[in-house]
């Protein structure tokens, strides 16, 4: 069965419930997900709390109401960043080299204009703890966020979470975002095949397992009228190249190079979907995009790092079509620690 079927399978089944796990058995998944377990507990170490990089990004531009062709420059724009330990920035010692903080710092840069970050990610976190997080963020009705990053999957995989359950909960929380009037933007689950000390055949195992759950999530994230980035298998050129540099001092999370990699592919859609990033919307066929049903789009999204794939025309004959992008990325510097914001 391709993997465009069996992601809409999922996402059908996180839908309407039901649904199978997919192209693996139940059993075969049980013994691989208990040695990712295992070699998630063998590569390191490293479990301090990741830095707060909550704060205002770019304050300079809200400090020059002079500035030529932006006449709000002072009001901020507000994100949120949600998910688990990647989007929390695990592994790291600086606030500045976390996602949320190059995110921030990338999207004033780009606006021109202040960032507000508030991030609610929580280490460890499954698809299921979205819910509290979405409601963290709304929480406030004076700060409601004009963007958002989601980052999760990588535990769903781990912990065995049904992929239908997986994306039924990621779907709602990109619904009740979207309801309130905020841009979404998903990093779907990374390829746990790039973890250094998974080994063949489990790594093989993993990676497929790893990219039916992200196909699946780009489905229910699209059809929500979110976008979303695949991760996949972004940083394994890199880890395999120099895993010293990108994985971080537990072996298991990026470090300061990876998140800035991530960031770099995440940045543009995140742009795009405030209609800020300067390139055209329509597909570029010399990048090999194009408009697809839906589940093609997310299966191939799901096998190439860095893909974006955004909503298009609402319905076909085979059901929704989306936009499949491959943007042009700039490089983040890492930036200082961010004024606390006040409370």
């Amino acid at each position: 069965m391709s993997r465009a079927r069996v992601a809409r399978r999922i996402a059908a089944g996180a839908a309407y419930g039901g649904g199978g796990i997919g192209l693996i058995g139940a059993a075969t998944v049980g013994v691989v997900l208990a040695e990712v377990q295992l070699a998630k507990r063998t590569v390191g170490g490293g479990h301090a709390d990741p830095p707060r990089s909550d704060g205002r990004y770019g304050r300079a531009y809200g400090e020059d109401p002079g500035h030529p062709d932006c006449s709000d420059c002072s009001e901020p724009v507000r994100f949120a960043m949600l998910g688990d330990s990647t989007a929390a920035g695990q592994g790291v010692h600086r606030a500045g080299q976390t996602p949320g903080a190059l995110l921030a710092a990338g999207l004033a840069a780009v606006a021109e204009r202040p960032v507000d970050l508030r991030n609610v990610a929580l280490p460890g976190a499954q698809s299921d703890d979205l819910d509290r997080q979405v409601t963290l963020v709304l929480s406030d009705p004076a700060w409601v966020p004009d963007v958002c990053v989601i980052m999760i999957g990588a535990n769903d995989v781990t912990h065995r979470m049904p992929p239908t359950r997986s994306v039924r909960h990621l779907s709602a929380a990109v619904r009740r975002l979207r309801t309130a009037g905020a841009e979404v933007v998903v990093g779907t689950c990374p390829d746990l095949g790039t973890v250094e000390n998974v080994y063949q055949p489990l790594r093989w195992l993993a990676r497929r397992v790893s990219r039916q759950l992200a196909a699946a999530q780009t489905i229910g994230v699209v059809e929500q009228g979110g976008r979303t980035v695949s991760l996949g298998d972004l940083l394994g050129p890199e880890f395999a190249a120099n895993p010293r540099e990108l994985f971080g001092p537990d072996n298991y999370h990026p470090s300061a190079e990876g998140y800035a990699t991530a960031a770099m592919a995440v940045l543009p859609t995140l742009c795009a979907a405030l209609g800020l990033w300067p390139e055209e919307e329509r597909p570029d066929i010399s990048r090999r995009e194009g408009f697809l049903p839906v589940a093609r789009a997310a299966a191939q999204a799901a096998a190439e790092g860095g893909t974006e794939v955004t909503p298009a025309m609402p319905a076909g004959p085979r059901g929704p079509w989306a936009l499949l992008k491959r943007r042009r990325r700039r490089r983040i510097h890492h930036t200082p620690d961010p004024s606390p914001l006040p409370r």
